[in-house]
Protein backbone atom coordinates (compact mmCIF):
# COMPACT_ATOMS: atom_id res chain seq x y z
CA UNK A 1 0.00 0.00 0.00
CA UNK A 2 2.84 2.02 0.80
CA UNK A 3 4.44 1.49 -2.59
CA UNK A 4 1.36 2.55 -4.39
CA UNK A 5 0.89 5.85 -2.82
CA UNK A 6 4.21 6.52 -3.78
CA UNK A 7 3.69 5.53 -7.50
CA UNK A 8 0.32 7.82 -7.01
CA UNK A 9 2.15 10.54 -5.58
CA UNK A 10 5.29 10.17 -8.42
CA UNK A 11 2.76 10.48 -10.87
CA UNK A 12 1.75 14.14 -9.71
CA UNK A 13 5.43 15.24 -10.43
CA UNK A 14 5.83 15.18 -14.09
CA UNK A 15 4.17 17.41 -17.14
CA UNK A 16 0.85 15.98 -18.02
CA UNK A 17 -0.22 19.08 -20.25
CA UNK A 18 2.14 21.37 -22.57
CA UNK A 19 0.45 24.65 -22.89
CA UNK A 20 0.89 27.21 -25.55
CA UNK A 21 -1.60 30.44 -25.64
CA UNK A 22 -0.71 34.11 -26.77
CA UNK A 23 -1.56 36.87 -24.70
CA UNK A 24 -1.99 40.69 -25.12
CA UNK A 25 1.26 41.76 -23.23
CA UNK A 26 3.89 38.38 -23.49
CA UNK A 27 2.97 37.10 -27.10
CA UNK A 28 2.87 33.27 -27.11
CA UNK A 29 3.57 31.89 -23.42
CA UNK A 30 4.61 28.04 -23.28
CA UNK A 31 3.75 26.41 -19.99
CA UNK A 32 4.52 22.93 -18.68
CA UNK A 33 1.40 21.80 -16.32
CA UNK A 34 2.51 19.13 -14.00
CA UNK A 35 0.18 16.39 -12.60
CA UNK A 36 -0.29 18.03 -9.74
CA UNK A 37 -1.68 21.06 -10.95
CA UNK A 38 -3.64 19.06 -14.10
CA UNK A 39 -5.16 16.72 -11.82
CA UNK A 40 -5.14 17.17 -8.23
CA UNK A 41 -6.98 14.27 -7.55
CA UNK A 42 -3.57 12.13 -7.59
CA UNK A 43 -2.23 13.75 -4.64
CA UNK A 44 -5.44 13.52 -2.90
CA UNK A 45 -5.63 9.65 -4.51
CA UNK A 46 -1.68 9.59 -2.58
CA UNK A 47 -2.61 10.61 0.66
CA UNK A 48 -5.68 8.31 1.01
CA UNK A 49 -3.61 5.43 -0.03
CA UNK A 50 -1.18 6.46 2.92
CA UNK A 51 -3.55 6.81 4.54
CA UNK A 52 -5.08 3.20 3.72
CA UNK A 53 -1.55 1.85 4.06
CA UNK A 54 -1.47 2.92 8.15
CA UNK A 55 -5.00 1.89 8.72
CA UNK A 56 -4.74 -1.86 7.41
CA UNK A 57 -1.64 -2.23 10.80
CA UNK A 58 -4.58 -1.03 13.23
CA UNK A 59 -7.71 -2.11 12.17
CA UNK A 60 -9.84 -5.80 12.34
CA UNK A 61 -11.78 -7.62 10.14
CA UNK A 62 -14.49 -4.85 9.29
CA UNK A 63 -11.76 -1.77 9.06
CA UNK A 64 -10.27 -3.99 6.36
CA UNK A 65 -13.17 -3.93 4.29
CA UNK A 66 -13.71 -0.27 5.00
CA UNK A 67 -9.75 0.42 3.70
CA UNK A 68 -10.52 -2.10 0.70
CA UNK A 69 -13.73 0.11 -0.34
CA UNK A 70 -11.38 3.34 0.08
CA UNK A 71 -8.36 1.76 -1.74
CA UNK A 72 -11.02 1.23 -4.70
CA UNK A 73 -12.58 4.70 -4.39
CA UNK A 74 -8.94 6.15 -4.20
CA UNK A 75 -8.14 3.80 -7.82
CA UNK A 76 -11.72 5.65 -9.38
CA UNK A 77 -10.41 9.05 -8.45
CA UNK A 78 -7.00 8.56 -9.74
CA UNK A 79 -8.34 7.45 -12.77
CA UNK A 80 -11.17 9.72 -13.45
CA UNK A 81 -9.00 12.49 -12.83
CA UNK A 82 -6.69 11.23 -15.39
CA UNK A 83 -9.53 10.69 -17.23
CA UNK A 84 -10.59 14.11 -17.34
CA UNK A 85 -7.30 15.51 -18.70
CA UNK A 86 -7.45 13.04 -21.35
CA UNK A 87 -10.76 14.40 -22.25
CA UNK A 88 -10.60 18.02 -22.02
CA UNK A 89 -6.65 19.04 -21.61
CA UNK A 90 -7.18 23.02 -22.28
CA UNK A 91 -8.80 23.21 -18.95
CA UNK A 92 -5.93 22.94 -17.01
CA UNK A 93 -4.30 24.61 -19.60
CA UNK A 94 -6.27 27.48 -19.60
CA UNK A 95 -5.84 27.55 -15.80
CA UNK A 96 -1.99 27.62 -15.56
CA UNK A 97 -2.12 30.07 -18.31
CA UNK A 98 -3.77 32.50 -16.88
CA UNK A 99 -1.60 31.91 -13.66
CA UNK A 100 1.10 32.20 -14.87
CA UNK A 101 0.35 35.52 -17.23
CA UNK A 102 -2.36 37.08 -14.99
CA UNK A 103 -4.97 36.89 -18.49
CA UNK A 104 -7.42 34.51 -19.21
CA UNK A 105 -6.62 33.05 -22.54
CA UNK A 106 -9.69 32.71 -25.00
CA UNK A 107 -8.34 29.13 -26.32
CA UNK A 108 -4.80 27.87 -25.19
CA UNK A 109 -3.30 25.01 -27.45
CA UNK A 110 -2.64 21.96 -25.29
CA UNK A 111 -0.81 18.68 -25.62
CA UNK A 112 -1.40 15.76 -23.27
CA UNK A 113 1.61 13.76 -22.63
CA UNK A 114 1.54 9.87 -21.99
CA UNK A 115 1.73 10.60 -17.88
CA UNK A 116 -2.10 11.29 -17.75
CA UNK A 117 -2.54 7.28 -19.37
CA UNK A 118 -0.03 5.91 -17.33
CA UNK A 119 -1.97 7.91 -14.44
CA UNK A 120 -5.43 6.34 -15.73
CA UNK A 121 -3.99 2.60 -16.01
CA UNK A 122 -2.70 2.83 -12.16
CA UNK A 123 -6.10 4.04 -10.95
CA UNK A 124 -7.33 0.60 -12.89
CA UNK A 125 -4.47 -1.25 -11.36
CA UNK A 126 -5.43 0.11 -7.73
CA UNK A 127 -9.22 -1.54 -8.48
CA UNK A 128 -7.28 -4.77 -8.59
CA UNK A 129 -5.03 -3.90 -5.75
CA UNK A 130 -7.81 -3.80 -4.03
CA UNK A 131 -9.38 -6.90 -5.04
CA UNK A 132 -6.35 -8.48 -4.03
CA UNK A 133 -6.47 -7.22 -0.65
CA UNK A 134 -9.50 -7.99 -0.29
CA UNK A 135 -8.69 -11.55 -0.52
CA UNK A 136 -4.95 -11.73 1.05
CA UNK A 137 -7.10 -10.22 4.33
CA UNK A 138 -8.75 -12.82 4.88
CA UNK A 139 -6.06 -15.24 5.61
CA UNK A 140 -4.60 -12.30 8.07
CA UNK A 141 -4.50 -12.89 12.37
CA UNK A 142 -7.33 -10.69 14.08
CA UNK A 143 -5.68 -7.44 15.94
CA UNK A 144 -3.95 -8.25 18.90
CA UNK A 145 -5.66 -7.36 21.96
CA UNK A 146 -1.90 -7.57 24.21
CA UNK A 147 -2.22 -3.92 24.90
CA UNK A 148 -6.24 -3.56 25.92
CA UNK A 149 -6.52 -2.87 29.44
CA UNK A 150 -8.84 -5.48 31.24
CA UNK A 151 -12.44 -4.71 31.64
CA UNK A 152 -13.36 -3.36 35.04
CA UNK A 153 -14.22 -5.94 37.43
CA UNK A 154 -12.74 -8.93 35.29
CA UNK A 155 -11.52 -12.04 37.67
CA UNK A 156 -8.35 -13.47 37.30
CA UNK A 157 -8.40 -16.85 35.69
CA UNK A 158 -9.04 -19.82 38.30
CA UNK A 159 -5.89 -21.19 39.42
CA UNK A 160 -3.66 -18.29 37.91
CA UNK A 161 -1.48 -16.83 40.92
CA UNK A 162 -1.45 -13.11 40.99
CA UNK A 163 1.62 -11.48 39.68
CA UNK A 164 3.33 -7.80 40.12
CA UNK A 165 1.56 -6.61 36.98
CA UNK A 166 -1.68 -7.62 39.07
CA UNK A 167 -0.31 -5.57 41.86
CA UNK A 168 0.23 -2.67 39.31
CA UNK A 169 -2.61 -2.94 37.82
CA UNK A 170 -4.52 -2.82 41.42
CA UNK A 171 -2.46 -0.09 42.42
CA UNK A 172 -4.02 2.14 39.06
CA UNK A 173 -7.63 1.35 40.20
CA UNK A 174 -7.07 2.59 43.64
CA UNK A 175 -6.94 -0.59 45.21
CA UNK A 176 -4.24 -1.70 47.95
CA UNK A 177 -3.18 -4.63 46.87
CA UNK A 178 -1.25 -5.45 50.20
CA UNK A 179 -4.54 -6.42 52.31
CA UNK A 180 -5.34 -9.04 49.87
CA UNK A 181 -9.36 -7.94 50.15
CA UNK A 182 -9.06 -5.42 47.18
CA UNK A 183 -10.36 -2.55 49.29
CA UNK A 184 -8.72 0.79 49.20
Amino acid sequence: MLAAAGVVGALALPTWVLATAGTPVDGDVALAVPGAVAAPGTVAGALVLLACAGALALVGRVGRWVVVGVVVLAGVLVAASAGAVLADPSGPAAAAVAEATGVVPAAPQARVTAWPVVAAAVGAGLVLLAGGLARASAAWLPASTRHEAPAAGTPRPVGQAPDERDDWDALSRGDDPSRGDGAA
